[in-house]
C-alpha cells in the first residue's frame, strides 16, 4: 500500500512548482485536487506543507499559498532610480523590511501610452507586475497602470527672513534637512518670519543654494492651525475638489421614493461621537416575533446612500478615488467627497427623509445571524445621539432627547447588542487594551488637553451592528459571485510568531502554538496579563506581532476579527472602499441606478485595492504626525519639566517614551543612558548596560526630563531620570536569530550633555540639537524594525485602536 502511494504522491519539487505557477490563488484543497490526494494522502501533504513553510521555502497568505516574500500582481510602488539603459526602476511602497531587501521592478515604457501613466524617478505609481528572469537583478517586470504621485517639484519650509529682504526656505521634511532654498527679495510673496509656505524650486545647480520662489503663505506657526497643514501639503493630500465634481454636488437633488422602500416609519436612530459632522450610519433592532426565533431579535443597519450621488466614471467618483478616504485631524476634516453630499445630502439627519441602503438581520437567540436581507429605502432617523448621551440613559441617567425614546428604542438596542455579544465572545476575536487618546483643542485653535475616552457599551454596540453588516455584505456578494474588495487581515509571519514566543518565555508566559493560529491563542496570553504590572508591556510585543490590515480583491480572512470573510459597507461617506460594495450589491440585487459598471473585474478591483490601501496608509501617517507636531507644540515651553511615562519602544539609537498624560513620544538617545556600553536585546526588547546590568526594557514605567521640543518636525528628545533594573547575569546583551548563534549588539553609551553642562552652569537643552540623534528613528515614533505598529486611526466604528484597524 505504501509502496503505492509513493508512486502516485508527488514530490516536494513537484508541489512547490504548482505553488509558484499559481502564487496566492491556491491553498492545501486546490494541491489535493490536482494530484488526486484523499484521504491519509492529504495528511502527508499537510506535514510536507508544514515543513516547506517552516524552511521558508513556502509562504502562507490566510488560506493561501505562495513563494515567500512574492509581490502580488498589482503593487504600489516608488520608481526610485534609472538603470545602465535609462529603463525606470522602482520597488513596492510598502514592504516588510525583517524579510530582506525589497524586489526590484523594471518598468516597460510602451511606445503609445494610456494618459495618467508618464512617469518618472520619484513617482509613486500602481504597476501591474510579473516575474522576470532577469539576469541583472530585477525580480519583476511591469507597467504603469496609473500615476499616483508626481515627484515633488515643490518643497514645504519654514520661511526666515534675511535682512536683505530676501530669505531662507528652512525644510520641515526631515529627508531635506539642511538643504535650505535662497529666496530672492522678489520672490518672498509678502511671507513674515516663520510663515509656513509653499515654495516652487526655480532654479538649482551644482554648487551654493538652490533658489525658489514662494507660491502659497499657509500661515503662521505661532497658530496650531498650520500643524494640520503641514502634513496635508506633506503628504500631498488633495485639498480641493475639481469644478466638475462640485458642481455635480450642488446639482444633486435628496433622493426619493422612486425605486425605494418607504421604511420614513421606521425609528431609526443614529449614534455618533458628539463631534460628528456626518451621520452615514442608523441602528434599529426589536425582538423577532417568529415563534421559531424566540429570544431572537431584527437588527437593522441602515447606511447613507451614496452610490446613489456618486456615479461610477463620474467627477464626483474621479474625486473620490483619488482621495480614496477622508482624513481627520484635531482641528479639521479632509473629506472624501464635498460637503453637499457628505454633510448634506447623505447625512442622516433627525427629521429628514434620506435615501440608505439597510440590512436587516435575523438574529438567533444564541447571538449568531441566522439571514439577512438587503433593501433600498427612503428613511427618516427618529434621533441623533452621542456613545455618552446613548449610555447615560441606558444606565438611569436620561436626558430630554434619550427619555421618551429609551423604552421603544434603546433598551431593545441593548438587549439584541447582549445576544450578539455572546456569539462575539465564542468568536473570541483579538482583544488588545491599547487605549486611544484624544486632542481637544481651544476656540483660538492651541490644544487644550489630552484625554483618554472612556469605552462603553455604546461604543462596542454599534461596532459588532457593524461587523455583522459588513459580514452580511461579504456573504450576499459572495453568493451572487461578484467580485468585491474585501477588507483583509493576514495572520502573523512565523517569524513574528517565533519572535513573541522568545519574549514571553523571558517573562515565564507560556504560548504554545498547535494547529492553525488562532486569536485565541494571543488573547490567553492577554488574560494572564490582565491587572498585573507586565499588562502594557504585553499588549504592546502582541501588537507589534500583528499585521496590518488592507484591502484586497483576493480574500484571505480577518485574522483579528476572526472572520473569514469580511468587508467594508458602513461608511461610504468617508471610505471609497465601502463605496464600491455598495455599488456590487446594487448590481447584485437588482436595486437601481448607481450599480457596478460590467466593467469592473478582479483585475481592475485589484488595482483600486492597492491603490486605496496605499491612500489610508497615507491618511494614517498625517493624522499621527499632526498629533504629534500639536503635542510638540504644546510642551514647546515646557522645556526642563519632568514627566512620567512608558517606554514604547527600544532601538539601537535608543529609547521611545510615551508620557503618561499626553500620550507624547519623545526619544532618549543611547548615547545618554550612562558611561557604559549598552547592548540592545531584541528578544526582551530591552538595552542593557554591559557592565552594571542595568536594563531598560519595553514597557518600563520611567520619568523623564524634556530636553528639546521641536514643534515642526513633532519631535521630542527626553533625558531618563530612572534607574534601569538590574537583568539577570548570562542573558543581557544578546538576541537569538531563528535557530543560529546568539548575535551581540552594543552601542557606547557617553556621558550626557546635560549633566555635564549642568557643572558648568548652563541650562539643559542648550547644547545644539542637531548632533542629539533625535531624527535617526524619530520619523514616525517608531523604529524601523516597528513599522507593522502602524494605523491606529480611531475612524473604524470596529476595531479602534489595533494596529490591524478592522
Amino acid at each position: 500500500m505504501a509502496k503505492q502511494r509513493d508512486k502516485v504522491f508527488p514530490s516536494r519539487d513537484a508541489i512547490v512548482a504548482f505553488i509558484r505557477t499559481n502564487p496566492g490563488s491556491i491553498g492545501t484543497r486546490e494541491i489535493a485536487r490536482e494530484f488526486g490526494l484523499k484521504n491519509a494522502d492529504r495528511v502527508e501533504l499537510k506535514r510536507i506543507l508544514r515543513e516547506l513553510r517552516d524552511e521558508g521555502t513556502i509562504a502562507k497568505r490566510g488560506r493561501k499559498l505562495r513563494e515567500p516574500a512574492v509581490l502580488p500582481p498589482t503593487v504600489v510602488a516608488d520608481i526610485t532610480g534609472r538603470d545602465n539603459d535609462g529603463e525606470l526602476i522602482a520597488s513596492p511602497t510598502e514592504w516588510d523590511e525583517q524579510t530582506g531587501d525589497p524586489p526590484k521592478i523594471r518598468i516597460h515604457i510602451p511606445r503609445r501610452s494610456q494618459p495618467g501613466t508618464s512617469a518618472g524617478v520619484g513617482d509613486r505609481a500602481l504597476l501591474r507586475i510579473e516575474k522576470s528572469d532577469d539576469s541583472e537583478g530585477a525580480a519583476y517586470r511591469g507597467r504603469v497602470i496609473r500615476v499616483i504621485d508626481h515627484a515633488k517639484a515643490r518643497v514645504l519650509g519654514i520661511f526666515r527672513r534675511l535682512p536683505d529682504g530676501g530669505g531662507r526656505l528652512v525644510p520641515v521634511d526631515k529627508k531635506q534637512a539642511g538643504r535650505e532654498l535662497n529666496i530672492a527679495k522678489a520672490d518672498t510673496g509678502g511671507a513674515e518670519d516663520g510663515d509656513l509656505v509653499s515654495v516652487d524650486i526655480v532654479r538649482s545647480r551644482g554648487y551654493g543654494l538652490a533658489s525658489g520662489k514662494i507660491r502659497e503663505r499657509l500661515g503662521s506657526l505661532a497658530s496650531e492651525k498650520a500643524v494640520s497643514l503641514i502634513a496635508i501639503h506633506a503628504h500631498e493630500i488633495p485639498q480641493a475638489f475639481s469644478p466638475a465634481a462640485l458642481r455635480e454636488a450642488e446639482a444633486a437633488t435628496p433622493a426619493t421614493l422612486a425605486g425605494r422602500e418607504d421604511w420614513r416609519a421606521l425609528p431609526l436612530i443614529t449614534i455618533d461621537p458628539p463631534d460628528a459632522k456626518d451621520h452615514d450610519d442608523a441602528v434599529h433592532a426589536e425582538a423577532d416575533p417568529d415563534p421559531n426565533n424566540k429570544g431572537g431579535h431584527l437588527v437593522t443597519v441602515a447606511i447613507a446612500d451614496v452610490a446613489f450621488y456618486v456615479r461610477p466614471g463620474s467627477a464626483l467618483d474621479r474625486d473620490a478615488l483619488m482621495r480614496g478616504n477622508s482624513v481627520y485631524f484635531p482641528d479639521r476634516v479632509v473629506p472624501m467627497l464635498p460637503e453637499r453630499i457628505s454633510n448634506d445630502l447623505c447625512s442622516l439627519v433627525p427629521g429628514e427623509p434620506r435615501g440608505a441602503l439597510a440590512v436587516r438581520m435575523v438574529i438567533a437567540n444564541d447571538g449568531r445571524k441566522r439571514s439577512h436581507r438587503f433593501h433600498r429605502i427612503l428613511m427618516r432617523s427618529a434621533a441623533k445621539l452621542n456613545y455618552a448621551q446613548a449610555q447615560a440613559a441606558i444606565d438611569g441617567r436620561p436626558d430630554d432627547t434619550t427619555g421618551p425614546l429609551l423604552d421603544p428604542i434603546l433598551k431593545p438596542l441593548y438587549a439584541a447588542y447582549a445576544t450578539i455579544k455572546r456569539a462575539r465572545d465564542e468568536r473570541d476575536p483579538l482583544d488588545l487594551d491599547l487605549p486611544e487618546r484624544k486632542i481637544l483643542l481651544k476656540p483660538d485653535g492651541t490644544v487644550d488637553r489630552v484625554i483618554t475616552p472612556e469605552r462603553l457599551d455604546a461604543h462596542r454596540l454599534i461596532e459588532e451592528f457593524m461587523i455583522l453588516a459588513n459580514v452580511a455584505a461579504a456573504e450576499m456578494l459572495e453568493k451572487k459571485a461578484l467580485p468585491l474588495i474585501y477588507r483583509v487581515h493576514d495572520e502573523p509571519t512565523l517569524e513574528k510568531v517565533h519572535n513573541l514566543q522568545e519574549f514571553l518565555k523571558t517573562l515565564d508566559l507560556p504560548f504554545a502554538k498547535s494547529g492553525a493560529l488562532r486569536p485565541s491563542l494571543f488573547n490567553r496570553v492577554l488574560d494572564q496579563v490582565k491587572g498585573h504590572d507586565s499588562e502594557p508591556l504585553v499588549n504592546e510585543v502582541v501588537l507589534r506581532s500583528q499585521a496590518q490590515a488592507e484591502y484586497s480583491a483576493e480574500n484571505y480572512g480577518h485574522f483579528g476579527l476572526n472572520l473569514r470573510r469580511y468587508a467594508h459597507f458602513t461608511s461610504p461617506i468617508r471610505r471609497y472602499a465601502d463605496l464600491m460594495v455598495h455599488r456590487a450589491l446594487l448590481r447584485g440585487l437588482g436595486l437601481g441606478d448607481g450599480a457596478l459598471p460590467e466593467t469592473e473585474t478582479l483585475e481592475t478591483l485589484s488595482e483600486i485595492a492597492a491603490q486605496i490601501s496605499a491612500t489610508e496608509r497615507r491618511a494614517m501617517k498625517a493624522e499621527r504626525e499632526t498629533a504629534d507636531r500639536l503635542i510638540a507644540h504644546f510642551l514647546a515651553d515646557r522645556i526642563g519639566a519632568t514627566f512620567q511615562g512608558r517606554i514604547s519602544g527600544v532601538t539601537r539609537a535608543g529609547l521611545f517614551v510615551k508620557l503618561t498624560d499626553t500620550g507624547a513620544d519623545g526619544l532618549v538617545p543611547i548615547r545618554t543612558l550612562g558611561t557604559e556600553y549598552f547592548n540592545y536585546d531584541e528578544t526582551r526588547h530591552a538595552l542593557v548596560g554591559t557592565r552594571s546590568g542595568a536594563m531598560h526594557r519595553l514597557g518600563d514605567v520611567v520619568d523623564v526630563r524634556l530636553v528639546e521640543a521641536a514643534p515642526v518636525a513633532g519631535a521630542l528628545r527626553f533625558e531618563l531620570l530612572s534607574e534601569g533594573r538590574i537583568a539577570p547575569r548570562g542573558r543581557q546583551g544578546s538576541r537569538t536569530t531563528g535557530d543560529g548563534p546568539r548575535v551581540q549588539f552594543s552601542a557606547r553609551a557617553k556621558a550626557h550633555p546635560d549633566r555635564s553642562s549642568r557643572k558648568k552652569g548652563r541650562k539643559p537643552g542648550n547644547h545644539k540639537s542637531g548632533k542629539s540623534g533625535k531624527g535617526k528613528s524619530h520619523k514616525d515614533g517608531k523604529s524601523r524594525k516597528d513599522k507593522s505598529k502602524q494605523g491606529k486611526s480611531g475612524k473604524s466604528k470596529s476595531g479602534k485602536g489595533k494596529s490591524w484597524t478592522a
